[in-house]
């Protein structure tokens, strides 16, 4: 693994799309976690870099320049989100702290957040995160897709484990003021879209009182679809075949996302989050 710093002219990025948030702020280029459905890859391409994985770029700037735009009176305390393209509490951030100092900001400057991580690192800053809860609105979301360890260890190989991402929920949601939540995004297609994977998830969450579920299909775009191809060929050529018949474009068929939503819809009635 190779860290390497950059200085960034500009922290806050304007986000296009229907988002509850419409700024995120990226700490770090690139991600440890190694998640094969990871939709972000193409984003290395401007850094003339192929190793989205491995090349970690921290912006050593980070905190300076973000302090000069949340400070400006031009900018209205919007939901800033953390996470977008590169995780914030990714292992690096043990060490360089950047994140710790990011939200000693957001507590100066009574900013709102919105954090998505799939790292345990996020309960060293509870002390922040619960001080910040009470003069900002402060939203926390683990990316959960998979009950079964096994098939989790594959599909995102050096993320922390479900469950434990399920405790950290847990913890954030009893001893801070955040509303705590899942994505469930992507559910991956004959890997993570069975009704007893689903319902085990909500079920969970539901039973420690999470305050929401978010799902979603996977989609398969640019960079992301040869790698995740290739990478499940590798395992399993069988179900190479069903996922590159179901994606012959970046999105699945309306047929399948109206399957899966049909079988959302029925587990949702009963752990209704």
């Amino acid at each position: 693994m190779k860290y390497i710093p950059i200085q960034c002219k500009s922290a806050i990025r304007k986000v296009n799309g229907k988002m509850p948030y419409q700024y995120d702020v990226n700490i770090y280029r690139g991600c440890e976690h190694g998640c094969l459905y990871c939709y972000a890859l193409y984003s290395h391409d401007y850094l003339n870099d192929e190793k989205f994985y491995n090349h970690i770029y921290y912006k050593e700037n980070i905190v300076e320049v973000l302090e000069k735009e949340i400070s400006s009176s031009k900018w209205k305390k919007e939901i800033i989100n953390f996470g977008s393209v590169s995780d914030s509490y990714q292992p690096c951030e043990k060490e360089l702290q950047l994140m710790r100092e990011v939200l000693k900001l957001m507590i100066k400057y009574k900013n709102p957040v919105n954090i998505s991580t799939k790292s345990k690192l996020i309960l060293r800053d509870i002390d922040l995160i619960n001080e910040l809860s009470q003069v900002a609105e402060v939203n926390i979301t683990c990316s959960i897709v998979c009950a079964d360890e096994h098939i989790q260890k594959i599909i995102e190989p050096q993320a922390a484990l479900s469950i434990e991402r399920m405790k950290v929920l847990q913890i954030l949601k009893q001893k801070t003021n955040a509303s705590v939540g899942i994505l469930m995004m992507p559910i991956i297609p004959y890997i993570t879209d069975s009704y007893e994977n689903i319902k085990a998830i909500y079920q969970l969450a539901y039973n420690i009182g999470l305050d929401y579920i978010v799902p979603g299909t996977m989609y398969l775009r640019g960079k992301t679809k040869p790698f995740f191809l290739n990478k499940i060929k590798g395992y399993d050529f069988s179900l190479y075949q069903k996922l590159a018949l179901l994606y012959p474009k970046g999105s699945c068929s309306k047929e399948y996302k109206t399957q899966i939503y049909k079988k959302l819809y029925s587990i949702q009635k009963e752990y209704p989050l």
